[in-house]
Order: C-alpha cells, then structure tokens, then sequence
C-alpha cells in the first residue's frame, strides 16, 4: 500500500505522534521512512543583519540534522530503512516538491509544530500540504500517542469512513479498507445529510427521506465492499453540519483514523467532502488520512 513514506519534521514535539505512525506503517508495510526538515526561507525580521541570518538559518540546518538523525536511529532499532534530508525553502511547497520528485506514497504530518500566539507553523503548513498535495496525507494531532504499540497491541482498531457518495469519497475509502485489513479494524461508514447547505432545515419528512435513501445506497455501497473483505462494518445515516456530526461520531466510537476525500460533490463551489475535510483535520483530536 505504501512503499515510501515522507515525514516532515521541524524539530519540535509536535511532530512526535507522526513520527510513530509513520514508522508503525512502515513496519507493516516493509517501507523506506523519508524524514525532511526544511529550513524556513520564509520572511525575517527585518531587524535582523545579514550575518544575524546566516547564522539562524545554520542553526536551523544543524537541528534539522540532528532531529531527522534521531529519527532515522528509533528507526533502525526497529529493522526500518530511512532516508534523511535536510532542504532549504518554503515548508509546504518543499514538502510537496520532495514527495514529487522522490515518489512518495503517504505523507504523514503533526497538525501542530513550533507555535505563535496566532498559528501553528507545522499546523498551518499542513493544512496547505492537505490541500494541494496529490498523494494522500495523514494528519496527526499533536497529543497522539508517541510509541509504538506493544506486541499484540494495534495502532488502528476503528477505522471511520465518511461518504458523499462521489468518486472522492470512494479513492479515501479505498486507503480506510486497506488501513482496516491490515491491522484488523472495525470500519464506520457515515453519511450525513446536510441539511444546512441544501437549506432544508424545515424540509417536509418526504424530502428528508429522498436525501436519507441517498445517503444508505452510499453507505450501503461501502459497506458491501467492507464485508466481501471479511471486515466487520458499521453503517450510520445522520443529519446536521457535517464536521460537527462526523467528528462527533468519530469520538463516540473511538476512532484512530478518519478517511476523507479533499474534493467532494461540487456545484462550483467547494462542498462537503471539500471544505468539510479541511475543518475537520484542523479539528480533529484522531487522525485524518486525506486523499484526491
């Protein structure tokens, strides 16, 4: 499933939890874990001298160094091949460039870095890697679990798979499957009837039933796939604001993953499966694995 995987890393705790998850994967899969540390290029200080940034910025390369060379060691003790990287330029756009350019498979990411009062630069960073990469991204919160499971002991037991019914939704479901054939886990499959975007909060009971049967025949198609897998399934139709439903879902059955499409059914604009994803990866306490 994934053969090569990247995890960007800034040298903080925040990207610890993916750190794992990144390695737990490649234990599984027998994958080459790629760890990138990008040294900022982004706008400095203005007060700084020219020689103020070069020696920042030698200080960034050097951690970077350090902290893929720590990774790179938890590796080994663990029989996984990593290859080390230390670049220079814009986070995002470097991060994306580099699984281009060297095949990636997965992109495994902390939603929280090195903070300010306003934002979170590894947070912020991916959230736009979610948005424009073309390979599927797994975000992870910064209070995941920061070791590898014990011996008899999974790291995903509930996989929970939210469904639009488009082609989108299909691809994220496709990965959720497949996490949940490898480690043995329940899957959810959710729909949501939104009845906020189509402006039929006080729809009569016949209409809400025309965009319930939708939402089973989705459900329902995702379910059969499940089952033909030999995976247990669970199927669930729900009405409201979808992140709020989904994530709420997700909490109540202890969800570890959450599998979602960054393109939805559209009408122009961005729509639920679209927008919908980046709130929820921005808000989500489990992680989100995003595909196109």
């Amino acid at each position: 499933m994934y053969d090569q995987i990247l995890v960007p890393i800034d040298g903080s705790g925040g990207a610890e939890g993916a750190i794992v998850r990144a390695l737990d994967f490649a234990r599984i899969e027998d994958a080459t874990v790629h760890v990138l540390h990008v040294v900022d290029t982004g706008p400095e200080p203005p007060t700084l001298t020219s020689a103020d940034r070069t020696e920042v910025r030698q200080y960034s390369e050097k951690r970077g160094r350090d902290a893929t060379q720590r990774v790179a060691t938890q590796a080994t003790t663990h029989g996984i091949e990593t290859v080390r990287t230390v670049v220079e330029g814009i986070p995002h756009r470097a991060i994306l460039d580099y699984a281009r350019e060297n095949d990636i498979d997965l992109v495994v990411m902390g939603t929280h870095g090195e903070t300010s009062r306003s934002e979170s630069r590894l947070g912020s960073t991916t959230q736009r890697v979610v948005t424009f990469s073309d390979i599927p991204v797994l975000a992870v919160h910064l209070d995941a679990d920061t070791e590898l499971p014990r011996e008899g002991y999974t790291m995903y037991n509930h996989v929970v798979v939210p469904t639009d019914g488009s082609d989108a939704a299909m691809r994220a479901a496709e990965h959720g499957l497949e996490i949940a054939e490898r480690y043995g886990a329940h899957v959810h499959v959710v729909y949501v009837v939104d009845t906020t975007t189509y402006g039929f909060q006080d729809a009569p009971r016949s209409i809400v039933g025309l965009l319930k049967r939708g939402g089973e025949r989705a459900v329902d198609e995702l379910a059969e796939e499940a089952r033909d897998r030999k995976l247990p399934v669970t199927t669930d139709v729900l009405r409201g604001v979808p992140e709020n439903e989904i994530l709420a879902y997700a909490t109540g059955v202890d969800a570890d993953v959450i599998t979602m499409g960054t393109r939805g059914r559209s009408a122009g604009t961005e729509r639920f499966l679209g927008s919908t994803t980046a709130r929820i990866v921005a808000r989500a306490e489990m992680a989100v694995l995003t595909t196109t």
